[in-house]
């Protein structure tokens, strides 16, 4: 009998979107990726057998080659991963038809009111949703941790058959085989060889993931909710946010790919960049419409040209053969310069809160309400004695009342009171350890004053564990002093959606800019990724239906993803880069009631490109955006050519030869839909091209909003499109009048014609002290 468990740290990793990462210790035997780059033969057999002559020459036999192989890439493109010395893979490296040959690396993996929030109800007839069926042509492929089948948001009442261009299956383990799939869930595979290669005191047996798309912690099955789940009414969270859940596009088709797996001795995931990259390639023969990943690393960040980065390497592919491929910005915000998965044909997104809160009075005993944040919807707790562990005397008096130290207070007696105490540390554990300490020491509550941006997360068992702001904090502090007897009741949570409720970017989320790219943008665009309600494996889960409220920005991409979803349903001939361009210049500057969107940190701000992007998406405006800034092969080509890449690994990559333009181009001239200029110091011109998408007869008029102290001027002002002219470009020239280095100011270009805005954010930084050495 298999035995399931949980565990706070496990809590804590679903509830971040992410786990941790995984150091590995070099072997003299390791799995190493050769990457060949687009492939040379049609049939993926032929391919295999030219991966196995090519170990087999290096090896000397026929068995040593297999022995060695760990997967062999040869749908998307082509390479094979296996176990190779440091000397067997500088020998391959040095072969001319190989790109790179690269160790494998780990990865991290990164609702009810969502959809109503975003102008996407299934009540309004009149909506993309509806117009689109719910978007049931579609295929999202996930690659995570696996599904939970069973769950009822897989159900498949009512949906047609599987897409005729579908070329997937069901791939049978370990508590999974076919008939765990249907018209909803059609496609679930697993792919664990490098991660046992590279883990091999792993114990398949004993371990509690399971061995077969199955999915254990939960992840997986979560974000697969989101983005396509199937409608399901009547769903709620420890009695609080009820109501229909459902996906973004609720009638596409799923299909799972199992790269990430459960580490029991380290209580984490981990994904192999091996095993990623063969998902990914199994996804892209298998026909999948758009690839959802919420899984990255941390800084540093490998160029997004470098097959280090498997996930870049595989998006390239996946994007060639019009997969749009939507990943998380990453959980290491707010600090800058944190944003993961940069490469320019990769949706990234950055996550933001919602509309909705969860208001929880504290009512002192001198009547004072104080509106704390909880998710408790357990008993009234009547009035109880209130206490602030601290000791004048204690040798500890400056750590007396901090959360994470509670358990030094022996001499503080906790038993059948409420305790107050304060913390600055960002991690869920902080809180649970605080609520864990009180209720062992037989306390009835807690309430802990920390950073107003920290996202809100339940306590276990349904403990009275309620959040305020340093300032109300010490409000009830201060109470505390001032009374003999002080005391507090506390009632159960509320929801509260719509006004006065504002949306911010979350704390967590990664920002720009680009650490490795700084003239790409990213993130791309902001979705809610704060206390998500979708489905979760059984055994993760703190209800008995199966449900669970996340957050992270692994809960923002799915729902980008059911967003492009419904676009490709609508605009089948949309290129990756056309979709994305129209999410990014509609998207919402304010929050969808026209309030401004502030970003958490220290201190809050209102948020600029590099916390959201082009904002916040907005899914209707999306689906007819007038024009967009379009990108093909030659578009890339550029890029690389920009960026300093040799023009012999370029033609590798994209299958044919390439020469790069002396002078290289300008990576400026990168037809996104955004300007980032991270070093003008002289006045520079760059071109960007769009291409009309809405009405044949079409007149744009200009007008732009130029950042602080920059100079923006564009030719023509007037863009006309008609029969005979579908794509029209246009020049920038840019200058400032900055005369030291600054930080970025932004500004905006936007394209009107009186129905559509077609916005792009403009971001610039002068740096003339850096200039000045480049030149001297």
């Amino acid at each position: 009998m298999r035995i399931y468990r949980t565990s706070i740290l496990v809590v804590l990793i679903i509830l971040i979107g992410q786990s941790s990462f995984v150091a590995r210790a070099s072997a003299q035997s390791k799995v190493h990726i050769v990457y060949l780059g687009e492939k040379q033969h049609d049939d993926p057999e032929v391919l295999t057998e030219s991966h196995h002559r090519m170990l087999w020459s290096l090896l000397g036999s026929k068995e040593d080659a297999h022995d060695s192989m760990v997967h062999s890439y040869r749908h998307g493109f082509s390479g094979f991963a296996a176990k190779l010395t440091k000397s067997q893979a500088k020998k391959l490296a040095d072969l001319p038809e190989v790109v790179h040959v690269t160790p494998d690396r780990f990865y991290e993996l990164a609702t009810t009111r969502t959809w109503d929030y975003l102008g996407l109800s299934a009540a309004n007839p009149k909506n993309l949703l509806n117009d689109t069926n719910m978007g049931e042509d579609v295929i999202i492929g996930v690659v995570d941790t696996g599904v939970w089948p069973e769950s009822e948001v897989f159900n498949d009442n009512g949906i047609g058959p599987v897409p005729s261009h579908w070329k997937g299956g069901c791939e049978s383990g370990e508590m999974f085989n076919s008939s765990h799939c249907n018209k909803k869930l059609i496609g679930a595979k697993y792919f664990i060889s490098a991660f046992l290669a590279e883990n091999e005191s792993f114990n398949a047996t004993e371990s509690l993931d399971f061995i077969s798309p199955r999915d254990y912690d939960g992840h997986g099955t979560h974000v697969a909710t989101i983005a396509g789940g199937s409608v399901l009414p009547s769903i709620s969270y420890k009695g609080l946010a009820g109501g229909t859940v459902r996906g973004g596009a609720p009638r596409a088709r799923i299909a799972m790919y199992k790269a990430c797996w459960y580490l029991d001795d380290e209580d984490i995931n981990t994904c192999s960049s091996a095993d990623l990259l063969k998902a990914m390639d199994e996804a892209i023969h298998d026909g999948v419409d758009v690839l959802s990943l919420s899984i990255g690393y941390r800084v540093p960040f490998y160029p997004e040209t470098d097959v280090r980065d498997g996930m870049a390497t595989g998006a390239f592919h996946a994007v060639l053969k019009d997969i749009t491929v939507v990943c998380s910005g990453g959980n290491a915000g707010p600090a800058p310069q944190t944003v993961g998965n940069i490469a320019p044909w990769i949706f990234t997104v950055a996550a933001t809160t919602l509309d909705r809160s969860f208001p929880t009075p504290i009512i002192l005993g001198n009547n004072k309400v104080i509106l704390g944040q909880a998710m408790y919807a357990g008993p009234e707790l009547g009035f109880t004695s209130l206490v602030y562990p601290e000791n004048p005397g204690n040798t500890n008096e400056s750590f007396s009342g901090t959360c994470e130290r509670l358990f030094i207070n022996s001499n503080v007696t906790m038993a059948g009171k409420v305790v107050l105490c304060f913390t600055t540390l960002k991690r869920y554990g902080t809180v649970a350890n605080a609520a864990h300490y009180v209720k062992r020491a037989g306390g009835l509550g807690v309430i802990i004053a920390r950073h107003p941006g920290d996202t809100l997360l339940p306590c276990l068992d349904d403990f009275p564990c309620v959040a305020v702001d340093y300032e109300l904090g010490t409000n009830i502090l201060l109470y505390i002093r001032s009374n003999g007897s002080p005391v507090v009741k506390i009632e159960p949570s509320k929801t509260l959606v719509g006004h006065p409720v504002g949306t911010k970017v979350a704390d967590f989320s990664s920002r720009g800019p680009n650490s490795i790219a700084p003239a790409i943008l990213k993130p791309d665009i902001a979705a809610p990724g704060v206390s998500i309600l979708a489905a979760t494996s059984i055994n993760s889960t703190l209800n008995d239906r199966g449900f669970i409220m996340l957050s992270g920005t692994s809960m923002a991409a799915p729902v980008i993803s059911g967003v492009v979803a419904l676009l490709k349903a609508r605009h089948r001939d949309w290129s990756p880069a056309a979709i994305r361009s129209a999410i990014v210049t509609t998207a919402w500057k304010t929050d969808p009631f026209g309030e401004q969107i502030f970003a958490n940190g220290s201190p809050r701000k209102i948020a600029d490109p590099f916390d959201y992007g082009g904002g916040l998406v907005n899914p209707e405006k999306a689906a007819n955006p007038g024009l967009v800034y379009d990108l093909g092969l030659e578009d890339y080509v550029l890029y690389m050519c920009s960026q300093g890449y040799t023009e012999s690994s370029i033609s590798q990559l994209v299958g044919k030869g390439t020469v790069c333009s002396n002078p290289r181009p300008s990576v400026l001239d990168f037809n996104l839909p955004s300007i980032t200029i991270p070093n003008l110091k002289e006045e520079v011109t760059l071109t960007r091209i769009l291409t009309n998408v809405g009405p044949l007869d079409s007149v744009y008029k200009l007008a732009v909003e130029p950042p602080l102290g920059v100079q923006v001027t564009v030719t023509p002002e007037t863009l006309v499109f008609n029969s005979a002219t579908k794509r029209v470009s246009f020049k920038v020239k840019v200058s400032t009048t900055h005369r030291i280095n600054t930080g970025y100011y932004f500004g905006s270009l936007i394209w009107s014609d009186s129905v559509h805005n077609v916005t792009i954010p403009l971001s610039v930084r002068t740096q003339i002290l850096q200039n000045y050495y480049d030149e001297n």
